[in-house]
């Protein structure tokens, strides 16, 4: 593979601290989220996590119809990721990505299809991580 950017990111003392990025541009406190035994204040890995993959899949799907040719300016997707204790002891992650796209079914159906392959955050957790894939609120057909 040929590397076209690379970021490095540094957090000081994990999810009740700080997260910033060599460049200075990300500069964020941490905390654990009420739910988990925290004060909620700042944000949290699962956040950022969700932030970054509805951004890279919205540019997928962006990517795909301009390669296809289809005139598409928006593409919202909302990411939603939950974290919970696995079967092994230690945790892991779920997530459910969320797009809407003003067109009809099939063809929006087998644009997410196709940016699904090609969006970098799916390929990086396909067989890992579990991804429910809604489109225009139906499931994504396989």
């Amino acid at each position: 593979m040929k590397t076209l950017y690379t970021t490095t990111a540094t957090a000081l003392a994990g999810r009740n601290g700080q997260v910033k990025t060599d460049d200075g541009k990300l500069d964020l406190a941490l905390s654990y989220p009420k739910e988990m035994g925290g004060s909620g204040e700042a944000t949290n890995p699962e956040q950022l996590f969700a932030a970054g993959y509805s951004a890279c899949f919205s540019n997928a799907i962006l990517h795909v119809a301009n390669m296809a040719k289809q005139p598409l300016k928006s593409a919202p997707v909302s990411a939603k990721v939950g974290i919970g204790a696995n079967e092994a002891g230690g945790f892991a992650l779920t997530v459910s990505l969320h797009v809407e796209l003003d067109m009809p079914m099939e063809a929006a159906q087998q644009l997410v299809k196709t940016a699904h392959q090609v969006c970098p955050y799916s390929n990086a957790v396909r067989g890992n991580i579990d991804v429910e894939v809604t489109v225009n609120g139906e499931p994504l057909i396989a």
